[in-house]
This record gives structure tokens, C-alpha cells and sequence, in this order.
């Protein structure tokens, strides 16, 4: 008796067929993970730059305020100091006691110069800082939504792109914390 014929060449095909599709299936699922693992990272460097660039917004702007208060209070000596010139034009009996004032008024006006200065550098140090963290917020999130676009068209070399960008937004964000 014969044995009936079954038709494994077919069967094998097919099989291999499946096979290779579950492999391109797994590498799109390790890559879906890799560019939502990828995309997680990016929006948490996003969000540390974006709270210090923040915080540098806000200490350019203490400075700023301080160095204001500092050239008022200049303002504030340069006029005392003027009432008692014009003193000493007027009376020149209490010219000792007045002068010794003066010279005080002037001493203090270099002292405030200083600080002003001092304040002023300060906050143009912060405003830097803020500028170049800002960029890498900015890098950061061009390169999330360049992430979702490679994500829902599945095409890998947005994904690389965004990654570049990364690498950029990475870079200001190291220059901003120096």
C-alpha cells in the first residue's frame, strides 16, 4: 500500500514565511521600544533644561534688581553729596565735619560702583546661561516630535535625526551647566 503524499514543500514555505514575518514583527517591536525608550530620555532632559533654564531667568533677573537698588542707592549718595558741596560753598565754618561727610559719600559711591558692577556681570552670566539652556530645551523638543513622526511612519532615519538633534540639545545643555 502506498503511502498518501503530503504536500510539505508547500508547508515549509509557508512556514519560513511565518517565521521571517515574526522576525520583522519582533525587530519593529525592539525598535518601537528603542525610539519610545529614546523618546522618554529626551523629554526628561527636556524638562531638567527647561527648570534650569528657569532658574537662570530668574537669578538674571535678582541680579538685574539688585544692581538697580545698588546704582539708586548711588543715585542717593551722588546727591547727598551735592547738598554738602553746595554746604561748604555756603557755610565754610563746618567745612571740616562736611568734608569729612563728603569724602564718606564719595568713598561709599566707589563701594556701590563695585557692587552694581558686580551684580550686573552676574546677571549677565545667568541671562547667558538661560539662553543656552533654552537652545537645548528648544533641541530637545524638535527631537521629540521628530521621534513621534519616525514612530507613526516608521521610518528610521527620522529617528536618527532625531537623535543627532539629542546630541545637539545635549551639548548646550553640558555649556549651560559649566
Amino acid at each position: 500500500m502506498e503511502e498518501p503524499e503530503v504536500p510539505t514543500e508547500h508547508l515549509h514555505e509557508t512556514i519560513e514565511e511565518k517565521v521571517e514575518e515574526l522576525e520583522k514583527e519582533s525587530g519593529k517591536k525592539k525598535w518601537s521600544l528603542l525610539v519610545a525608550v529614546s523618546t522618554a530620555i529626551m523629554a526628561v532632559l527636556a524638562a531638567v533644561s527647561s527648570l534650569q533654564a528657569g532658574h537662570h531667568s530668574n537669578e538674571a533677573m535678582i541680579s538685574q534688581i539688585q544692581a538697580s537698588d545698588q546704582w539708586a542707592y548711588y543715585q542717593a549718595k551722588g546727591i547727598k553729596a551735592a547738598v554738602i558741596e553746595n554746604m561748604l560753598l555756603a557755610k565754610p565754618a563746618d567745612s571740616a565735619k562736611l568734608t569729612e561727610k563728603l569724602a564718606k559719600y564719595k568713598s561709599d559711591q566707589e563701594d556701590i560702583t563695585k557692587e552694581a558692577k558686580e551684580d550686573e556681570a552676574e546677571s549677565a552670566k545667568n541671562l547667558s546661561l538661560y539662553k543656552i539652556l533654552a537652545e537645548a530645551v528648544t533641541f530637545f523638543q524638535i527631537s521629540i516630535a521628530i521621534s513621534a513622526i519616525s514612530m507613526l511612519t516608521q521610518k528610521k532615519f527620522l529617528w536618527y535625526i532625531a537623535l543627532a538633534l539629542t546630541l545637539f540639545g545635549a551639548f548646550h545643555f553640558i555649556m549651560g551647566n559649566m
